[in-house]
């Protein structure tokens, strides 16, 4: 199969028709084999009514139903693991991606040696105090953080190589840097393409501000995990070691400067008497502390199942 088509859905019953419609007419012609994998993530408002009765009636669909509403990370995992088209495009159902640019990006991907083509919604018709904005500003952190110089690493419209939606795990927020998650895994030749962006037709947004906060934790977390997941003591137990020197040298420090004071019957103050002093035995303890910290969480990534999981690349 040439292309699989994998789209994360809430409640947009309205849209699905207009949308699966859509995506029919971009790509006749194009000569490609391709399904439309469509994911329910819990929705109440009739959605999956839709999808059961386009399924019967055209082999080209397929849905998957949640139980409950998971989120996006989710669905998008389980429409990875469903595909089996030999390039795989991510799309939103509010009709704000426009399928047209598929073939290009399929012809990107081809041609032009692509692992994964990110879209980037360079003129926005959204609100520009609550998303434009705010979305500006996290793209332009997450380029600094990643290294990944794209303009748009939220944007629902990428395309993939299989190999990519393969080798990477989406979980719980990550989909909105499935980029950052491909180039670790190995998948460096990642490209952008300018889409176009259509103002949503029907009902409202699903995500709010506390998106962009959240996003930016994610941002932190991922990339702390891929630094030092699997080396968890070179990050805990460096800053235990260094902690615990300086807190250990300063005590000495003014253990002998005592002595030393005391020896020549010179004024000195007790050690005890000195804030300085418990400063020191703070910074033992908790240089102590982290390098422990680093040590068992040394001991868990050791026995990890996916210590030796290496994405290969080829085999002769």
């Amino acid at each position: 199969m040439d292309l699989s088509i994998v789209i994360s859905l809430y409640n947009e019953v309205e849209s699905l028709p207009e949308l699966v419609s859509w995506i029919h007419r971009s790509l006749e012609g194009q000569g490609l084999d391709y399904e439309i994998i469509l994911v329910d993530d819990g929705s109440t408002d009739g959605s999956w009514d839709f999808i059961s009765g386009a399924c019967a009636g055209d082999s080209r669909i397929h849905g998957i139903r949640f139980r409950r509403n998971y989120g996006k990370s989710a669905a998008l995992y389980c429409g990875f693991d469903a595909a089996c088209g030999d390039i795989v495009v991510t799309m939103d159902a509010d009709l704000q991606d426009s399928p047209e640019e598929i073939p290009e990006m399929i012809r990107m991907i081809r041609e032009e040696g692509y692992d994964l083509v990110s879209g980037w919604k360079q003129k926005r018709h959204d609100n520009v105090l609550m998303k434009n904005i705010p979305s500006k500003i996290y793209n332009s952190t997450a380029r600094r953080v990643t290294g990944l110089k794209l303009h748009d690493m939220n944007c629902g419209l990428k395309a993939y190589r299989k190999d990519v939606v393969k080798n990477i795990e989406v979980y719980g927020e990550m989909h909105r840097f499935i980029p950052y998650l491909a180039k670790n895994a190995g998948f460096l030749n990642i490209g952008e393409k300018v889409v176009h962006h259509q103002a949503r037709k029907y009902g409202k947004s699903k995500f709010g501000m506390d998106r962009f906060i959240h996003g930016f934790l994610d941002l932190l977390s991922i990339w702390f995990l891929q630094i030092f997941g699997k080396k968890p003591m070179h990050l805990f137990g460096a800053m235990g070691v260094l902690t615990f020197l300086i807190g250990a040298v300063i005590a000495i420090w003014l253990i002998a400067d005592k002595l030393v004071s005391q020896a020549h019957g010179t004024y000195f103050r007790a050690v005890t008497d000195q804030p300085l002093f418990y400063l020191a035995l703070v910074a033992v303890i908790l240089g102590a502390m982290l390098f422990l910290t680093g040590f068992l969480g040394e001991l868990i990534a050791r026995n990890a199942p996916e210590r030796n999981r290496y994405n290969i690349r080829e085999r002769l």
